[in-house]
Parts: structure tokens; C-alpha cells; sequence
């Protein structure tokens, strides 16, 4: 999560006892840090899991990189966007239908099990224009509503918008997810990439599965370069034809967690892969918007 209209943040670091990470979940409340960063409940961060030259680019740059025309590539990743809770955001896209979000828990949830936000809204581009569509809370389907109190293979949500958004194609969804597989990292909310809002896109690869949850989900390390506010961004399986969401980021950890340095076991972000539970509820919800119609 990342506060919306500030340029300081703070930053929620768990330490995880008998280990040297520090975690995050990648959440931020709306208030400017002065001073130097410390590992402590509020941190300005100035770097945070940064795996050699960055790797995000534009739109526009991955097109020219990829000889990919720009144009189309704005039109099939327009169900990515912005979740907005109160005074801080996080990621989310469209998935299976224009009017169902997939997103990490903490974006809903903060760190006593509370709601963030009595309102919260998807934000989205559609032909260069921002779409605000409101969120349905009352149909918020999460592994855990208290997800900083569990394990981060069930900090994963679903919602329903209020209404379609028009003009977007959803994501569909990926099959298993293996170790080592080629990726996509396609998200909107980076706290140091285009103020926030930006979407930026980048190829790298799912490495090692770190858990299994009890509802069939699963959590992978992997070596995109994202950045906090992006929780619950899309990890997009395959690049040909019509994107496949398999996976949403969920955080980092980090034994050096604000300084530069490759991506290691000691250092490194995870996501949590649309599987078990978590898939379940995308269909059953999904289904429930048809019939909604």
C-alpha cells in the first residue's frame, strides 16, 4: 500500500523471530518521515529490494524494447490499476470479468484485522482516462481478514466492483505454477515509480516455492523489481495472446532491507498464486456477477 499524494511514507516492518529478514507487506499510512531511515514501525524508505538496474519500464518503453505497438499493449493491460482505501492504495486488475478485482488481503485489511478504509475504489486507465469505480466491500472474499497475524500464503483477496468498467479486457487465469518460470510483473502503485500511479511492466521469473497454504495457495519468491504500494499487482504467466494472471504480489524480505542488492534467498520479493481457495473464489465470484446480470 502506498498513501496517496505524499511523497514520504511509512513503512510497516515485521521482523520474523529467530531469522534476520525484516518483512513487508508493503503497506503505507499517508504522513511525511523526516530524518534517516531506521528499521522501525515508521521508516522513510529510500531503497528497498532492488535487484541490480532496474528492470520496470513504461508502456511505451517495453513496446520499443519488445517491437510491440504501444497502442495495443495500453489496451491489454487496462484492467490493471489502483485500489484506493481511504488515504493509502495498493494494486489490483480486473480478472474474469469487468467487474471482479483480484488483490493481496493487506490492501483491504491493516495491521489490527481493521478494515482500511469505510470506502475503498478501483482505479484504472481506459483510453488515457482514468476510471473510478467503487468497491463492493460486503463481497470481499480474503484468505485472512486479519492477514498480518497469519502466513503471507493467505494474504489474498477478492471483491466485486459496483458496476462493469467498460473498455477493459479482464485477465484471465493461469494454470500451476512452477519454479523458474519466465514471468510478467504488471502493476500500477509503485511508491518510486511514476508517482505512484504509473503503470510499469517487466519480464523476470517465479524462483522457489517458500509455502503451501492450507487452501491450496502457494508463495513464490521472484526476482521482478517492484516496489512498495504495488501489493496485489498482477504476475502475469506467458506473453502471448490474451494475459493470464497466476499470481498477486504480496511483499518482501530482506536481511538489508534499505540497501541495494541482488536478488539472493536472503533477499527478495513474494508473491501468492491464484490457486486452491484463492481460484475458487474467483470463479464462484465471478459467477455471481454473470447471474447479477
Amino acid at each position: 500500500m502506498i498513501p496517496k499524494g505524499s511523497k514520504y511514507v511509512a513503512a510497516v516492518c515485521v521482523f520474523l523471530f529467530g531469522a534476520s529478514f525484516g518483512a513487508s507487506a508493503a503497506p503505507f499510512l499517508q504522513h511525511a518521515i523526516e530524518g534517516d531511515a531506521t528499521l522501525t514501525a515508521d521508516a522513510r524508505i529510500e531503497k528497498v529490494v532492488v535487484f541490480g538496474r532496474n528492470s520496470r519500464r513504461t508502456v511505451e518503453e517495453f513496446a520499443s524494447e519488445q517491437k510491440l505497438n504501444p497502442v495495443e499493449l495500453h489496451h491489454k493491460f487496462a484492467a490493471s490499476g489502483l485500489i484506493e482505501c481511504g488515504a493509502a492504495h495498493g494494486a489490483g486488475q480486473l480478472t474474469l470479468t469487468d467487474d471482479l478485482v483480484t488483490t493481496a488481503a493487506h490492501v483491504f485489511f491493516d495491521e489490527d484485522g481493521a478494515p482500511r478504509a469505510k470506502t475503498c475504489t478501483f482505479v484504472n486507465q481506459v483510453d488515457g482516462k482514468d476510471v473510478r469505480t467503487p468497491i463492493d466491500l460486503s463481497s470481499i472474499i480474503a484468505g485472512s481478514r486479519n492477514p498480518y497475524a497469519v502466513a503471507a500464503v493467505h494474504d489474498w483477496a477478492v471483491a466485486r466492483l459496483t458496476r462493469p468498467v467498460n473498455g477493459a479486457t479482464p485477465y484471465g487465469l493461469a494454470g500451476a505454477e512452477s519454479p523458474n518460470t519466465p514471468v510478467e510483473f504488471v502493476a500500477r502503485g509503485h511508491i518510486d515509480w511514476g508517482e505512484g500511479r504509473e503503470l510499469s511492466m517487466e519480464k523476470c521469473a517465479l524462483h522457489d516455492q517458500l509455502s503451501v497454504g492450507e487452501e491450496g495457495t502457494r508463495e513464490f519468491s521472484f526476482d521482478c523489481e517492484t516496489g512498495d504500494g504495488a501489493s496485489g499487482g498482477a504476475v502475469i504467466v506467458g506473453d502471448k495472446g490474451d494475459p493470464l494472471v497466476g499470481a498477486v504480489l504480496v511483499g518482501w524480505r530482506s536481511n538489508k532491507p534499505f540497501h541495494s542488492a541482488p536478488f539472493s534467498p536472503t533477499h527478495y520479493n513474494f508473491a501468492v498464486t491464484i490457486e486452491g481457495a484463492f481460484k475458487k473464489a474467483v470463479i464462484a465470484s465471478a459467477a455471481k456477477a454473470y447471474v447479477a446480470r
